[in-house]
């Protein structure tokens, strides 16, 4: 039991910046090309519950594809930068008290 809830910790939740812009641009050409398809489709059928369940099939299948973290979105991490000691935070305000202002 212990294992399974250390596994299901374990899955990564994260997106990358990058990967969410792209999420989006995937989201929402989808939801445009379904909805202009559904839209045809009922036009000719002439029923308007045809353009609807095919902009709702759209909208299922893009949340599957962007909503769970898949690892396409986690390809450009951050390059954090790693934090700097005490004493050279005191030293560098010291610094920056000393140094008159250019005018």
């Amino acid at each position: 039991m212990f294992a399974i809830i250390d596994w299901i910790r374990n899955i990564p939740v994260h997106m990358d910046y990058k990967g969410q812009q792209f999420a989006e641009k995937v989201f929402n050409g989808i939801l445009i090309l379904f909805g202009i398809c559904g839209f045809c489709w009922g036009y000719y059928k002439q029923q308007f519950h045809l353009t609807v369940l095919i902009l709702l099939a759209g909208f299922l299948l893009s949340c599957i594809i962007v909503l769970p973290p898949w690892p396409f979105y986690r390809r450009d991490p951050l390059q954090w930068q790693k934090p700097r000691d005490t004493a050279e935070k005191s030293e560098a305000k010291k610094d920056a008290r000393k140094k008159p202002k250019a005018n």
